[in-house]
Parts: C-alpha cells; structure tokens; sequence
C-alpha cells in the first residue's frame, strides 16, 4: 500500500507513445554518456524490435553490440505450459555503446559456477587428484604444443593422440550473450525480493558493470524501480545516480541503499552518504517559464495566463469546477470551494488567514486549499482556529502527477491530505548536551471519496483496499454479496513506513545555481542559450530552505516490519539553540516534515 497507483499506465496510448517517450530520453542518454560509455536497455517483448530500431537512429547501427538473450527461469525447470503459442521464458536486453572505444572486460564463469553437464566433462584425474578435461588441439603450431608439453598441459591418449588439458580449478568458462545461469527473482522467498514488477537480480546488474565499467566510473539508470542499480554500483565501488518519476520507487530506493550502507558497515567495508532530490520546485518553472525576449508588460501577460493555465490544470485533476467569477476563490467541488495557492511559494499563516477572511465575506464554511507545499509547523493549530470561526479548511497537497496530462484524463491523480507529525525532545539528565527525539503521534486524514463506487463494483470474492475517514480499510465482497469491512490501521504507528531525523537543520543552506539572463550585446562572457541567443551568466542563490541530513533513520521492510520510535542519544558540540527536523514518509509514500526548537547546555 506504498502508493495506490505505483504502476500506472504512464504512457497512455501502447507502443506508439511509449516508443515516442523513450526516443526523446534516449537522446539525452545519449548526449550524458562518455564516449566509452555503454547503454543496456531491457524492455517488454511488445516493444523491443521497435526499441532496437530507435536505438539504432539514436547511437548508430555501427554500434550496436549484442543482443543479449537472457533466459530467466532456472535450467531445467521447462517452460510454463501453454495451450496457444510456445511458452514465453526470455528476455532481450540491447547492449549499445556511444562509440567504437567502448569498455568491454570479458567475463568468465568459474569452476563453482559451472553447470552439472559442464563439471561431468571434467572426468580425467591426475594421480594428485586434479580434475581435468581434454579437447582437440586445432591448429595449434608444434612449438606450441612442445610448450605446453613442458607445463604438462598435454594428454596422450592410448592411441597415442594428443589432446589438450584443461584443469577444473583452473577453468574458466567465457560468457556469451545467452545468459542461462541468472533466474529470475520470482520466488516470493528470495531474499533480495522487494517486491517490484520489473526488479532485475543484482547478478545481472553486475556481470553488465564489471563488463562495461571499471572501478570509480559513473553510472546512471533512469528508471531506477526498486533500485538494484544503484545497490549493486555501490558494492562494486562505481559511482551512481538515479531517478524515477514515481516516489514509490524512490522510496524503495532510499530505503535499499540505507540497507547496503549497514550491510558495508557491518563487513568493515567504505560507504558513501547518497543524496535525495526532488525536481518537482524546477518541473512547476519550466511550465512557467516565458520567453526573455517579451517585454516587460507582455511578459507579465504571459506568465499571467500561463499561471491561468496551470490552476485549470489543477482544477480539472481534483475534479473541481471552475468559477466564472474567480477573484479569490478558483472553483468549487461539490459544496466546498477550491483554492489554489501560490505556485513557487509555500502556502503559510498569511494566506490561511486570507482564506478565513474571504470565507467569512462570502459566507462560506467549507474549503478546500490545494498547494505543492505548505510551511512547516502551520496545521494543526491553524485548522483549530478557523475552525472556531465556523471555517472548515482541508489543505491538500498537489501531486507531481498533475503535469502528466493523460493521469488527469485518466483521473489518476490523488490529491493527499496534509499529515501531522509530533515529536518530542528527551533530554539527558547526565548529559546537558545530549538529548534524543521520540515519534510520539502521527495523524492522517485521507479520504479518496471512492468507497461508495468500490463497494458497488466489487465482484463476488474479491477485496480491495481503500482509505476512508483517515482509516486504510480492506472492502472484501462474498459469494452473496454482502460487502465486509476490515479496518487495517489499528494504530497511528500502522501508518508510518519511514522517518528520519537532522539533528542540526539549518546547518546547510540549499544552494543551487541559477542562470542569470543578460542582453545580447552584454558586455560580460556567458554561455549562449540555444533557445533564446542570448547570453546567460550563472550564480549560485539560496532557496531559502536547508538540506535535510538524514542522522537517523528507522523503517519497515518486507521481513522486518519493526519501527524504532526513539532515536538514538544525539550529543551537540556546545551549548546553543536547535532546530531539529523530523522528517515521516507514510504508507503511501508521501512526506511530511516538522520542526522541534531545542535548547541544550
């Protein structure tokens, strides 16, 4: 229940959108890579003649290496039966590299990993015991032969031929592009079985690393899932980035590489700190951008209808219905007006008193404030105070899905109601330095407004899962159509996948580089921007917000599904006041932070 639409149709209309997709980010692949770099890309066999094609446009068919035929279940297992067609037991992976100097180490199988049939042909013994096996000598020259002869590489037969000798401990066996000996991860018990639908096993990842990269290269997936990529760089000691456009696989990510890290640390192995970014702040600029070329008054018609654009956009996703004469308000859903707050701020206490206001003009009582972010530390008191004035306010956070046109045809966008989060100091009675933080209480208040049209579509047998009233509740229908209900969050604790503390917050100000538009004829050196010809000069800016440091961390996995509610005793430098952050990622995926002030000396 990490997120009730994890694997969505994201590409809406078959192979030709997908196709239309992954050509445009193949470029950009492209254009990222080293010119000794390598692309391996695995895809659903209904697309994968049309992947080849694409790939051959974007790196050139001079360069194009392998296609890899990986057979995914075990040998000797057979196929799955199937009354209409052969059965369906592999995969291709297209291996590409961006020029002819790509990296390639060959890769052998050792001894211990040599098929049964394989280790039978080793039948000859030497009288110390060694297993050996004997093929013909080909063209080998005399010289050669004498050589060998000489390093006792060489068996007489009774007949008197010669063959040549290959030692058991010794053998290595090279890999080809039929790879037999890597199943699947279809075994509920396996151990690295998160479970994703698409989750590759690590022995993959890895024969494609040592193959095409060495030690302290860059790698990169793109669509990372549950992210093996990055785990298996990391033990292999290659640098990596990934990135995915859901947060159920960034999550799932986090949490792994959490896990490698303890398991390095446990093995007296190096590790490396890993940073999360969201790039949602950038997506809503860049839908917002405007030319630099419009003058000052047009511009700011530009944006102001671009800004237009973008609440229709957010109205149409939560369903609501546009008010013809929107000065405050932007539309109504139901018997509750829709705000949209602003779209590069956070929404803070001015704003939510401005919507108290407005309401009270209107004599209005019900409202519902959608926002991208909200200060932190805002609800719940504020609530509790509009709600003494008769004002009943449901801040909602927007979703990145909403620039994903076809999820809001589709009506796939969840909207997710704001969390709260308590967290208490406990400070060191020994220690006046020292203190740690307990999770004391985490509420939610999600509805999906869906339960009516699924317990009426629910067929005979089956269940689903839903939120009602703040409660995840399990819908299950029987044979005579009588509709139970299970609650499954029986505490707040059932809610919470993920938290994490900064003990110091605003230690690190988010720095980031901003371009920095000048004039054609401007005087300075800059780098020309393709789009517009002008020049641009770069400068680094604070948002205004810190980096969030994770010092700490508990969560849930498939095996242990305990949670930590009370960090480990933090001990500052010197005396001082605190910002500490608590940071609580929920079931389904979304985050919430607060902040705790902290006196300690």
């Amino acid at each position: 229940m990490l997120e009730q639409i994890a694997y969505r149709d994201t590409w809406g209309r078959g192979a030709d959108s997908f196709i239309s997709m992954i050509y445009e980010r193949l470029i950009l692949m492209r254009d990222l890579m080293h010119p000794e770099g390598s692309i391996y890309l695995h895809c659903d066999w209904r697309v994968t003649a049309f992947i080849r094609l694409a790939m051959n446009e974007v790196f050139g068919s001079g360069n194009f290496r392998n296609e890899i035929v990986w057979q995914r279940d075990a040998v000797g297992k057979g196929a799955k039966k199937s009354s209409a067609q052969w059965s369906r037991e592999i995969e291709s992976i297209i291996f590409f590299t961006k020029s002819e100097a790509g990296i390639f180490n060959q890769q052998y199988k050792t001894s211990a990993e040599l098929t049964h049939t394989q280790l039978k042909e080793f039948r000859y013994a030497e009288p110390d015991g060694r297993n050996f096996k004997i093929v013909t000598l080909g063209d080998y020259s005399q010289k050669s032969i004498d050589e060998m002869k000489t390093r006792n590489l060489i068996y007489t037969s009774s007949t008197g031929s010669e063959y040549k000798k290959y030692y058991l401990d010794e053998f290595q066996l090279v890999i080809g592009s039929l790879w037999n000996d890597i199943p699947n991860l279809s075994h509920g018990l396996n151990p690295e079985r998160l479970p994703y639908p698409t989750q590759k096993p690590e022995a993959m990842l890895e024969r494609i690393m040592k193959a095409s990269s060495n030690e302290g290269d860059l790698v990169a997936d793109f669509f990372c899932g549950s992210g093996t990529t990055a785990a298996v760089a990391e033990k292999l000691g290659r640098k990596w980035i990934t990135s995915d456009l859901g947060k159920f696989g960034i999550h799932t990510t986090r949490k792994r590489m959490i896990q490698v890290q303890r398991e390095l640390k446990l093995d007296g192995k190096s590790f490396r700190a890993f940073e999360v970014l969201n790039l949602g702040r950038y997506e809503r600029q860049a839908y917002l951008n405007v030319s630099g070329r419009l003058s000052g008054k047009k511009k700011e018609q530009a944006l102001a209808q671009k800004e237009q654009d973008f609440r229709a956009l957010i109205l149409k996703a939560y369903k609501a219905e546009p008010l013809a004469d929107a000065a405050f308000f932007h539309g109504k859903n139901g018997s509750r007006l829709v705000c949209v707050g602003p779209i590069n701020l956070p929404v803070g206490r001015l704003f939510v008193e401005e919507v108290i206001t407005e309401c009270r003009k209107r004599g209005a009582s019900r409202v519902d404030i959608l926002a991208f972010e909200f200060e932190m530390g805002l609800f719940p008191a504020v609530l509790e105070e509009a709600k003494s004035k008769g004002i009943d306010i449901a801040p909602k956070t927007i979703p990145p899905e909403v620039f994903d046109k076809r999820a809001v045809e589709k009506g796939q966008v969840r909207f997710a109601d704001i969390a709260y989060v308590e967290a208490t100091p406990r400070y060191d009675s020994k220690n006046k330095l020292a203190l740690s933080i307990e999770l004391t209480d985490f509420s939610v208040h999600y509805s999906q407004g869906l339960v009516d049209s699924i317990t009426a579509e629910l067929k005979a047998g089956k269940s689903e899962v839903a939120c009602d009233a703040g409660q995840l509740v399990k819908f299950s229908k029987d044979k005579d159509g009588i509709v139970k209900r299970e609650v499954l969050t029986k505490k707040w604790t059932d809610w919470v996948d993920y938290w994490a503390v900064d003990f110091n917050y605003e230690s690190r100000k988010e720095i980031i580089k901003m371009a920095k538009t000048m004039g054609v004829d401007g005087e300075l050196p800059g780098v020309v921007d393709a789009g517009s010809g002008e020049f641009l000069e770069f400068e680094e800016r604070w948002t205004g917000a810190y980096i969030f440091e994770n010092e700490w961390q508990s969560f849930r996995t498939r095996r242990d599904r305990d949670l930590e509610l009370k960090t480990i005793t933090h001990t500052y430098a010197k005396p001082g006041r605190y910002t500490v952050a608590i940071k609580v990622i929920d079931i389904f995926g979304n985050d919430t932070m607060t902040l705790v002030p902290v006196n300690v000396g």
